[in-house]
């Protein structure tokens, strides 16, 4: 079952992004309060995927106003290759569209080969005309990756 996230699933996610291999988790945007002040500002955009009930599958998704993006986008690897993140981000794209969002861009670790191949395997387009570039407001934000 997919369905919209709510902060209520947010110590089930947190668990799931933790069995991600390579998978980077920040110290304050992904906490409960980080979590939960995006959703606040995107209650409908972001999803999880339910089986055996338990949370096997979740994006975080949201948009400025003009653009969406998603953020780990995830699947547990006991459930990979059955179709549920590919319908999960239908879910985000549908909800985006409901609220305007005319173009949705997210970004994938260059060393995460599954995720790269997963994009390129449902139709988005790797950008090779930009650069991205980002600067840190809040130096306790730190980033830990799953190994």
């Amino acid at each position: 079952m997919i369905r919209t996230m709510v902060i209520e699933d947010y110590d089930q996610v947190k668990a799931l992004w933790m069995t991600i291999h390579g998978f980077g988790i920040r110290s304050v945007d992904d906490s409960k309060e980080g979590v939960e002040r995006f959703l606040k500002r995107n209650p409908t955009t972001s999803v999880v995927a339910e089986e055996d009930g338990k949370i096997v599958g979740a994006i975080l998704c949201g948009h400025d106003g003009r653009r969406g993006c998603l953020y780990h986008v995830c699947v547990a690897e006991g459930y990979r290759r059955r179709g549920i993140g590919k319908e999960m981000v239908v879910f985000c794209m549908n909800a985006l569209k409901a609220e305007q969002i005319n173009k949705v861009s997210l970004i994938a670790f260059t060393r995460n080969d599954i995720g790269n191949a997963f994009w390129n395997c449902i139709g988005w387009t790797k950008r090779e005309d930009l650069n991205y570039y980002d600067f840190t407001l809040n130096e306790a934000n730190i980033t830990a990756f799953n190994r």
